[in-house]
């Protein structure tokens, strides 16, 4: 038996300084593989064919002349599929998306729906073949359109109440010296991470084995074992390397169909979506439109709030985009109201993406709050400055923390706001005209119970096992240094293992509660096994394992508004004769916590500030409403922001300590998107003079303005 004591208390702090990524030679020299590239002995592939109408029935599935193509060994679909278990809650209290369990009858709800798989020898001879198969139809009238005022609209009862009331809201609008009643729209998003989808089923003695790409290998795995009527630990999900998610890798219909192949083959089967297939089976963000009135005082105090959202979701799953939860914890007034309502349509169920309800519900509201100031005549900072509530706008509770102001007060000065002339349409350079604008950003901070399994080895080094997910945040590294610490020893001595449904229950990486949540379990597993080392009683060859359980701490802690808050700052360039905008430049100042991996966190405060000049200059999933299906569903038609596109931006935080939390960590991967749309709408509006309340802005849209713009007055768009 060795005895191994840790290293010095003496070792320097992890937490705090830069560190690469521990994966990241291997992702720079290709050893690390993902789902879709890892070899497995006799794989067959699985190739779906989605439905070409929008709303009706299978009539008919003509196998036959598919079944003798080369290489074709089934074709599976809802005549022969396995009949799944689909009456259950899951993930966050919600039931399974029936897009994701697919083959259970006739149905064809939206336009993309999984109608059959076709399982062959190559990818090449599945696709062959899944072009050939014949599906005939039943059709029947759709509607695919979201307008305002929609008769089918309705308050859902979701996660979170569907309104919130209080005050007299028509009362305090009547009292209001200035008041802005106006409507935002944002269209459909898509995710569009590099990585497709892509899931490999086997079984291995009896036990059904997943190689995944998911943000959660024990949220997939109780998934297909309650779908297959299996028990959890008769399933194992791995998930080592991930290419993105942004909220979009849960159960998805690629994983069910690889466990209904390999089960009817007897071998393994692999399903990789494509770029198109991911525009109906993977989630999107639902387009939006929102509603914001406002009163205010003549010195910009609210009277009055009001925010109402509309967002659509499919006929067979119902998921409200929270877009006017983010008034709920912003901004107060006498009278205060939100609203997130639903309507059902024949479209894709669509899901969580990068700050959900906040990345459209900030433009909306920031945007109308920025009207606020100007017809107030106060600067957009100072505006934001006396709104700051003391406590929860709807749920009275205290904050945590909110050092939002520090955020706006340091984020001027670097981004020199107080050399702003707030007149729109004066700045000039050469054909462009220049403005600047700002937003505040906000996002839970949450934590969910985990589990992990910290051992010491009998080399002097540790392992740490937990299932958490890295989908390019740098999970690895910052639990690596999170462990070190916690360890007392130095990050090369601590090896991290993740994506494995077998390490325990744990948190996925979602809903910027995944550092969190995961290093709470980490720290208290390492703090036990320090204890029991220093008992020294040894280390044994196998090594001395502690596994913790958060459950009971997360219970205790104090209820509190947890949030990470930022301002977002922006100027950009706008030629309103070819209506191109061009960011010039963008800050962003958080208040997000302690922050674990100054690098990494940088990269993700920065990537979601990237996506937010995306959102509000170029995305926009466009559905045709004749046939319910998209135009150019793929990179090609769907734009995102590119090299050229992306400025200089620059993100940087200031402290944000909560002394009632013993992790201290706050999320950092959805905050930045926050605001940052809204921020470019406003600078865009003080380059031109003119309001673009519809997103995105683009170039024919600045045209149109241009020439409509009356005698060189500000107008709307």
């Amino acid at each position: 038996m060795t005895t191994t004591t840790p290293a010095s208390a003496a070792v320097r702090a992890a937490v705090g300084t830069a560190h690469t990524r521990v994966e990241g030679r291997d992702k720079v020299t290709g050893a690390a593989r993902y789902a879709g590239e890892i070899p497995f002995a006799g794989l067959a592939h699985g190739w779906l064919v989605l439905s070409t109408i929008t709303r009706g029935r299978v009539r008919e599935v003509r196998t036959a002349p598919v079944l003798r193509m080369p290489g074709v060994l089934a074709v599976l679909h809802h005549g022969n599929a396995p009949r799944l278990r689909t009456d259950y809650v899951g993930l966050l209290g919600v039931p399974p998306d029936p897009a994701a369990c697919v083959f259970q009858d006739d149905r064809v709800p939206f336009a993309g729906w999984p109608v059959a798989l076709v399982v062959a020898e190559t990818p090449e001879q599945a696709r062959e073949a899944a072009e050939a198969l014949a599906v005939t139809y039943e059709q029947e009238p759709h509607d695919t359109a979201l307008v305002a005022g929609h008769p089918g609209a309705y308050a859902p009862q979701g996660h979170m109440p569907a309104e919130t009331a209080k005050g007299d809201l028509e009362a305090e609008l009547a009292a209001s010296a200035v008041v802005v009643a106006e409507e935002y729209t944002t269209p459909e998003e898509q995710h569009s991470m590099m990585e497709p989808h892509a899931a490999t089923a086997l079984w291995d003695g009896g036990r059904l084995e997943v190689v995944d790409s998911n943000q959660g290998a024990g949220w997939v795995r109780d998934e297909l074992a309650t779908l297959f009527s299996l028990d959890p630990s008769a399933v194992r999900v791995r998930s080592e390397h991930i290419g993105g998610g942004f909220g979009s890798k849960g159960p998805r219909a690629h994983q069910v169909c690889a466990v209904m192949a390999t089960t009817a083959l007897h071998r393994p089967v692999r399903v990789v979506l494509t770029r198109r297939q991911l525009f109906s089976l993977a989630g999107y963000r639902s387009p939006t439109t929102q509603r914001v009135r406002l009163g205010a005082g003549p010195d910009g105090r609210l009277r009055a709030l009001e925010h109402r959202s509309l967002n659509q979701t499919s006929r067979v799953y119902e998921f409200v985009e929270p877009s006017a939860g983010v008034a709920r914890v912003m901004y107060d007034a006498a009278a205060h109201r939100t609203a997130n309502h639903v309507v059902r349509l024949d479209v894709p169920s669509p899901t969580w993406m990068r700050a959900p309800g906040e990345a459209p519900g900030s433009f909306a509201i920031e945007a109308a709050l920025d009207e606020l100031a100007e017809r107030a005549g106060v600067d957009p900072i100072e505006l934001r400055v006396r709104n700051e509530p003391q406590a929860g706008p709807v749920s009275g509770l205290p904050f945590s923390s909110r050092n939002l102001v520090a955020c706006f007060r340091e984020g001027a000065r670097r981004f020199g706001w107080a050399d702003r002339d707030p007149r729109p349409g004066l700045r000039r350079d050469g054909r462009w005209l220049l403005g600047t604008g700002t937003a505040a950003a906000s996002f839970g901070a949450g934590a969910a119970p985990s589990t992990a399994l910290v051992t010491a080895e009998a080399d002097g080094t540790f392992t740490v096992r937990i299932a958490a997910a890295d989908i390019g945040t740098g999970a690895r590294t910052a639990l690596t240094l999170i462990a070190a610490d916690a360890l007392r020893t130095t990050p090369e001595r601590v090896r991290v293992r993740i994506g494995d449904s077998d390490f325990g229950q744990a948190m996925i990486a979602g809903g910027s509660m995944g550092t969190r949540s995961w290093a709470w379990a980490v720290t208290a597993a390492a703090a036990e096994l320090l204890e029991r080392l220093a008992l020294g009683t040894g280390i044994p060859p196998e090594g001395v394992t502690v596994r913790s359980d958060t459950t009971e701490a997360l219970a205790a802690l104090a209820q509190k508004e947890r949030h990470s808050f930022g301002a977002q700052f922006a100027e950009v360039a706008v030629d309103t004769a070819t209506g191109e905008v061009r960011v010039r430049r963008m800050l962003g100042i958080f208040a997000a916590g302690r922050i674990v991996n100054p690098l990494t966190a940088r990269n993700q405060l920065v990537g979601g500030m990237t996506w937010g000049i995306s959102m509000a200059l170029h995305e926009e999933a466009v559905r045709d409403h004749r046939t319910g299906a998209h135009y150019a569903p793929d990179l090609a038609g769907y734009h995102v922001a590119t090299h050229a596109d992306v400025p200089d931006i620059e993100a940087d935080w200031v402290d944000d300590h909560d002394p009632d939390d013993p992790v201290g960590i706050k999320g950092i991967g959805e905050v930045g998107i926050v605001g940052a749309a809204a921020a470019v709408a406003n600078a865009v509006w003080h380059a031109t003079g003119v309001r673009h309340r519809e997103l995105p802005i683009r170039p024919d849209r600045i045209i149109t303005a241009a020439r409509n713009r009356p005698g060189g007055g500000a107008v709307d768009a």
